[in-house]
C-alpha cells in the first residue's frame, strides 16, 4: 500500500463553477482518488474554496452582501454541489479559515528570514472615482501581449501571460468601468523568485514524467522573455490575510493583506490541518502528509489543475516552500487539462451561456455528466462539449452498452431461473476466451489509469463493457436456453458476476450506478478483482438478486433540443 496526497485547483468563490471547470481539476482528481483506494492505497483527497481577492470583494458587492458572510454562504454552496457530484474529498476547506492565516503568514515569515523578501515602491492605478487602489482583478483592459480586450491585471485568460495591472492598455475599473485613473505610488512585498530561478529550473527538469503541456507551460514562464520575475506578495485589500511578523502588523504593511495567489495553495496544506483539527487529531496527523521530517518522504503527491493555473503551481508555489528552507512536501506530479468549450464559444455566466453544475445536476443524474466529461477530458487539447455529442455519448455508452448489459441479463434471469444466480457447469470455449480478453483489458484499463490518461481508461473500461455484451451475442442463452437450460445457466451466472466486475471496476467513473447495481446484486464485497478468475464466481449459485430500476435513461431529441436552446445564451 502507497500513500497519496491529491489536490484540485482550488475554486474561487465567486460564484457556481461550470462544466469547464468540474472537468479541469476537481473531476479527473476525485477519479485518480477514486481508483487509488479502491486498490487499497492510503489517499488524502484535499480540495477547498479560494476566498480572498477581488473575485470574492467584487462578487460580495455584487450580491449587496458582507464579504465573509457571501462567502461562507457560498462555500456551503459549491460544498452541496461536490457532493451532489460525488466528489469524494476527504475535506473541502477554506481559504479563510484561521488554519490558513496562520501558515500563510508562517511562510511570509520564512521567506523573511531567508532573505528572499523584498519591500519595494510601486506606482500603482488609482482610481478617483472608486477612491481605492486598483490591484489585480480590479483592472481590465487589454492584453499587450494577445490584444484581448478583456485581459485581468494579474493574467490574460486567453494567452495565459502573467501580468501586472501598469501592464495593460486601455485600462478601466472592474468595479465602476471609470477609466478616469492614475498612477500612484504604494507598497508592497516581493517575493525574490528570480533568485530561485536555478532551483526551480532543476527541479522542473527533473520531472521527465511529467505531461507536456505541463513542463512545457513551465519551462516558457521560466525562460522566455525576461524570464522569472519577483513577484509582488501583497495587495491594498482588506479582506485577505492580514500581513503579520509574528502577532505584529508588518512595519509599513497596514490595511494590506497577501495576495491570493500567495495564500491559495498554501490552503492545500491548511486544509488538511483543518481535516485534523475537525477530527481532533493531534498536528502530526496532517503533518505527515505535508512533512518530509513528519513522514511525508513516502508520499506520492499528484496535483490537478486547468493549464491557466500551471505557472503559479510550478512557480510561485514551489517558490514559496523551497524559500521557506523547511522540510514541506514538494508536487511529484502535475496533471494540467486545456479547456473545456461549449458548443463553438465559451462558457459565460453573463451570456447564460452553457451549463453550470448546480444546474446540470438539476437536469440529469451526476453520472451522466461525470462519464461524458471524463470520456471526453481536454488533455492534449481543448475539448468541446456539444449537446449533440453529449446525447451520442450517454446513449451509446451508458444506456447501449453498460445499461442494456445490466438489465438483458438481469430480466432474462428472472424469467428463467428467478431472481437468484442460477447453479451450470463448466466453462466452455467462449468463456475461457471471454476471460483472457477481459483479462488484457483489465489490465490494459489498470496501467492507464495509474498514469492517469483519463481519456484513454474511459475507451479501454467502455471496452470492457462491450466484451460482455459481444459475448452475449455470440453465446445467445436465450437460444442455448430451449435446448440446454444447464448451459445457459451456466452464461448467466457468468455474466451476473461479470455485472459486478463490472460495477467495480467503474466506481471511479460513475460511483453512484456502480452502487446500485451492487445493490441489486445484493453484495458487499467491492474488492478490485486481482484474480479474474475468481472473482467471475463470487456469487455463487443460489445468491439471490433483485432485477434493478432502469440504470440510464437515454436522452431523447426533444430533450436535447430544449436544452441546446435553454443554455445556448448569447455568443460574446
Amino acid at each position: 500500500m502507497a500513500r497519496y496526497l491529491i489536490t484540485s485547483a482550488i475554486p474561487y468563490i465567486n460564484g457556481i463553477k461550470h462544466l469547464g471547470n468540474l472537468i479541469g481539476s476537481q473531476l479527473p482528481a476525485d477519479l485518480y482518488a477514486r481508483y487509488l483506494r479502491q486498490r487499497d492505497h492510503e489517499v488524502m483527497f484535499i480540495c477547498a474554496t479560494d476566498e480572498h481577492g477581488t473575485p470574492a470583494e467584487l462578487a460580495a458587492a455584487n450580491a449587496n452582501k458582507p464579504v465573509d458572510k457571501f462567502c461562507a454562504e457560498m462555500h456551503k454552496i459549491q460544498k452541496d454541489i461536490s457532493v451532489g457530484f460525488y466528489l469524494s474529498f476527504d475535506y473541502f476547506g477554506r481559504s479563510s479559515s484561521p488554519q490558513n492565516h496562520k501558515l500563510t503568514q508562517h511562510f511570509a515569515g520564512m521567506l523573511d528570514k531567508a532573505g528572499l523578501i523584498d519591500e519595494v515602491t510601486e506606482k500603482q492605478i488609482y482610481s478617483k472615482i472608486d477612491q481605492r487602489y486598483l490591484p489585480d482583478r480590479y483592472i481590465e483592459g487589454t492584453c499587450p501581449n494577445c490584444k484581448y480586450e478583456n485581459a485581468r491585471g494579474d493574467q490574460c485568460e486567453q494567452c495565459t501571460k502573467q501580468l501586472n495591472p501598469t501592464d495593460l492598455l486601455n485600462p478601466r475599473s472592474a468595479i465602476s468601468g471609470s477609466t478616469d485613473l492614475e498612477i500612484r505610488e504604494t507598497k508592497h512585498l516581493y517575493l525574490k523568485q528570480k533568485s530561485l530561478k536555478n532551483k526551480l529550473d532543476d527541479w522542473i527538469s527533473g520531472k521527465e514524467n511529467w505531461p507536456i503541456l505541463t513542463t512545457s507551460i513551465a519551462k516558457k514562464w521560466l525562460h522566455d522573455g525576461d524570464g522569472l520575475q519577483d513577484r509582488g506578495i501583497t495587495r491594498d485589500l482588506k479582506w485577505g490575510v492580514p500581513v503579520r511578523k509574528g502577532k505584529d502588523i508588518w512595519p509599513g504593511m497596514e490595511n494590506k493583506v497577501f495576495y491570493v495567489w500567495f495564500d491559495a495553495p498554501i490552503e492545500y496544506i491548511a486544509a488538511t490541518n483543518e481535516w485534523s483539527d475537525s477530527k481532533n487529531l493531534p498536528d502530526h496527523h496532517w503533518q505527515r502528509w505535508w512533512r518530509t521530517d513528519m513522514g511525508a518522504e513516502d508520499v506520492q503527491y499528484v496535483q490537478f489543475m486547468g493549464k491557466d493555473n500551471v505557472p503559479f503551481h510550478t512557480l510561485s508555489f514551489p517558490a514559496t516552500i523551497i524559500g521557506s528552507g523547511e522540510p514541506w512536501k514538494l508536487v511529484d506530479y502535475i496533471k494540467s487539462f486545456n479547456y473545456l468549450t461549449y458548443d463553438g464559444g465559451q462558457f459565460s455566466t453573463s451570456q447564460n451561456r452553457g451549463v453550470f453544475m448546480d444546474q446540470a445536476l438539476e437536469i440529469l443524474p451526476a453520472d451522466y455528466w461525470r462519464w461524458w466529461l471524463l470520456s471526453h477530458a481536454p488533455e492534449n487539447s481543448d475539448s468541446e462539449f456539444t449537446w449533440i455529442n453529449f446525447q451520442a455519448g450517454v446513449n451509446k455508452d451508458l444506456a447501449d452498452v453498460l445499461g442494456n448489459l445490466v438489465s438483458r441479463v438481469t430480466k432474462f434471469c428472472k424469467s428463467k431461473f428467478g431472481e437468484v444466480v442460477p447453479e451450470g457447469g463448466s466453462y466452455g470455449a467462449d468463456e475461457e476466451k471471454l476471460i483472457s480478453d477481459l483479462q488484457t483489458r483489465l489490465s490494459n484499463y489498470e496501467m492507464l489509469m495509474e498514469k492517469i490518461e483519463i481519456r484513454k481508461s474511459a475507451a479501454e473500461l467502455r471496452a470492457l463493457w462491450v466484451l460482455g455484451n459481444e459475448y452475449l451475442q455470440i453465446v445467445a442463452p436465450w437460444v442455448v436456453f430451449k435446448e440446454s437450460p444447464d448451459k445457459a445457466a451456466v452464461q448467466i451466472r457468468l455474466s451476473l458476476n461479470l455485472i459486478r466486475i463490472y460495477a467495480i471496476i467503474s466506481a471511479p467513473f460513475i460511483p453512484d450506478a456502480s452502487n446500485k447495481i451492487l445493490e441489486s446484486l445484493h453484495t458487499d464485497d467491492r474488492s478490485w478483482p486481482t484474480n479474474l478468475r475468481v472473482s467471475l464466481s463470487t456469487l455463487n449459485a443460489g445468491h439471490i438478486f433483485t432485477v434493478p430500476e432502469v440504470l440510464f435513461a437515454k436522452i431523447s431529441d426533444e430533450s436535447r433540443k430544449e436544452w441546446e436552446k435553454k443554455f445556448g445564451g448569447v455568443i460574446d
